[in-house]
């Protein structure tokens, strides 16, 4: 048998003094002067998108004349297709537009879809407003689709990873940027909906409008300050070349037959070379697609379909770590869509008095969560960081997993209490002799239901945050983009298994006695439901806990790995690979 020969891997990018050159000039772009205009963009974005959902199905109800199931029906079908868009989104940027593109031409699309949907309730006429009306969100859903994946992975691209201050800024920067967003969001659910209610629809959408014609300026003015990266061509065409070269050697060991492995990285010229990963020992069959056999060695160039490079192999393996954390997540997204459904039916039945002529709305109490992470956020950066630093000695605290760990646990305990204060309500019903009189107000204060709103704003400081955080730094370069589309789909996904949790619970509830979740508050069993979600949030954790101790953390070639998912030393810096 042949002696084995391994091809020595030449790094184009690492030698060429241009791109050195290169890339000493354009240290005077990116950093916090670069992401402060894409934070701005995207604070713009979800005041946009809140001051619309948050009251949509009002004026679907009192506007448009639909029923309310026809109506819920409706907005979920738009929230559905905006969250499945950014997929498709996230593909056009990573393959073909780059991010920049990809955002300023969403964000014009936005732009345009609010000021038809401005239109829609003023000067067009009565009988067409309807279709008008769900034109324009279905145009708004395409911008979203564009906007979403792309401007966080931007905002987060114009951190060097390479430079030890911008890498360590850029752990920061995903704590500040959801602080941005949730502030967009709080401010249109206390102003815009009121402005809806209280002046007119088109003042609502016009305000929307405005808004995002200013982040639109704010990102050009901004232009000569990004660092931008070029599209590399579909990611998943790499991807399938894998398994497809794996499938083609599956008789091939390193042992026998093989000659070597191949360590090139063939790239489109002008592409910036991504980091160079070093071989891991998990999904080891996928390594046969780079070894080399007595074809590929006779060969004067590489067939991609036959033979992959090991840093092509380790990417796809960085994508089939991510899916299980990415399944496992589901059930915290099912957890906390209750806040918009049944934490909202709960205040309803509820003293909501605030002084002797004010009634606090039901649903305004979900501005808690935001003011919950608007406090929390900076007492994690400054406070419980520095603290767990000391413990830890990880730069970041605590690592990725562990800070969407203990987001997993504060959901748990947030159903707990929940269902604790659903079953006092219900007592507080049955005493007072309101248990057959729905509409009737408990007397028991809303502000009783403060811990799960609060619980729901902790939990979404570590989990979501840390979600954000990991489906950025563990996704291949080229594919950052869907892997913040891939983020966004745990949200949506995760309602769908709430919906399936409901059914599945009204179906064997019906079969012995009554349904847990009747038209009656009163007598329904809110409080079996929740504890049925913290149980299966508990048994959910477990199977994260299992699964995250066995996820191998992205590992770069230069970095001496101290101890899993923390310091390592870098060309004489301290840094952090997590």
């Amino acid at each position: 048998m042949d002696a084995p020969v391994t091809p020595v891997a030449i790094d184009n990018d690492h030698q060429n003094p241009s791109k050195l050159l290169a890339s000493q000039k354009n240290t005077s772009k990116g950093g916090w002067n670069a992401a402060i205009f894409v934070i701005f963009v995207e604070m713009a974005e979800r005041f946009a998108f809140y001051g619309l959902a948050g009251n949509l199905i009002t004026y679907l109800t009192n506007n448009l004349g639909q029923p309310v199931a026809a109506a819920a029906k409706n907005v979920n079908t738009w929230v559905g297709v905006s969250a499945i868009f950014p997929l498709l989104g996230a593909f056009v940027a990573d393959s073909y537009l780059g991010r920049f593109k990809t955002i300023l031409a969403s964000s014009s699309i936005y732009f345009l879809g609010m000021v038809l949907l401005s239109l829609s309730v003023s000067v067009i006429p009565t009988h067409s407003r309807k279709p008008v009306f769900f034109t324009a969100l279905y145009i708004l859903a395409i911008g979203e689709g564009g906007h979403k994946p792309c401007v966080q992975t931007f905002a987060a691209d114009q951190f060097d990873e390479t430079n030890p201050e911008e890498k360590a800024a850029k752990s920061s920067f995903f704590n500040w940027w959801y602080l941005g967003i949730v502030t967009g969001a709080s401010v249109a659910i206390v102003v815009v909906i009121y402005l809806q209610d209280n002046v007119s629809w088109a003042a609502g959408f016009g305000v929307l409008a405005g808004s995002l014609a200013v982040a639109l300026a704010l990102f050009l003015i901004g232009m000569k300050k990004y660092r931008k990266q070029r599209p590399t061509g579909s990611p998943f065409t790499r991807v399938a070349q894998v398994f497809v070269a794996a499938a083609r050697k599956w008789r091939l060991t390193e042992s026998h037959g093989s000659r070597g492995i191949c360590c090139e990285d063939d790239r489109v010229r002008g592409q910036t070379m991504g980091p160079k990963l070093v071989r891991s020992n998990q999904f080891r069959f996928l390594d046969k697609a780079m070894m080399i056999d007595n074809d590929d060695a006779m060969r004067k160039s590489r067939n991609p379909w036959k033979l992959c490079s090991l840093n092509q192999v380790e990417e796809v393996k960085l994508l089939l770590r991510l899916i299980p954390i990415w399944v496992s997540c589901l059930m915290f997204c099912a957890v906390i869509t209750q806040l918009h459904t049944f934490f909202t039916k709960q205040g309803s039945t509820m003293s909501r008095s605030l002084g002797p002529n004010f009634q606090v709305p039901p649903a305004a109490l979900q501005s808690l969560v935001g003011l919950t992470i608007l406090i929390a956020v900076p007492v994690y950066d400054c406070v419980f960081v520095p603290i767990a630093r000391k413990l830890t000695k990880n730069p970041t605290g605590i690592t990725m997993l562990q800070r969407i760990g203990i987001g997993l646990f504060v959901s748990i305990l947030n159903m707990v209490v929940a269902g604790i204060v659903e079953t006092a309500r219900v007592n507080t019903a049955r005493k007072h002799g309101l248990i057959d009189t729905p509409k009737a107000v408990i007397p028991m204060s809303i502000w009783w239901l403060l811990p799960q709103y609060v619980l729901t704003g902790i939990g979404d400081v570590f989990t979501i945050i840390g979600l954000q955080e990991l489906f950025y730094d563990q996704m291949p370069e080229e594919m950052r983009s869907i892997g913040a589309a891939a983020y966004i789909s745990i949200v949506g996904i995760g309602s769908f298994v709430n919906t399936g949790i409901i059914s599945v619970v009204q179906m064997i509830s019906s079969k012995h006695g009554k349904e847990w979740l009747g038209d009656n508050l009163n007598r329904s069993n809110l409080n079996y439901f929740y504890w049925v979600l913290a149980g299966l949030s508990a048994i959910n954790l477990c199977v994260y806990m299992w699964i995250s101790s066995a996820f191998e953390y992205k590992k770069v070639e230069g970095y001496d790995e101290i101890s899993e998912g923390k310091e390592l030393e870098m060309e004489g810096y301290s840094d952090v690979r997590v």
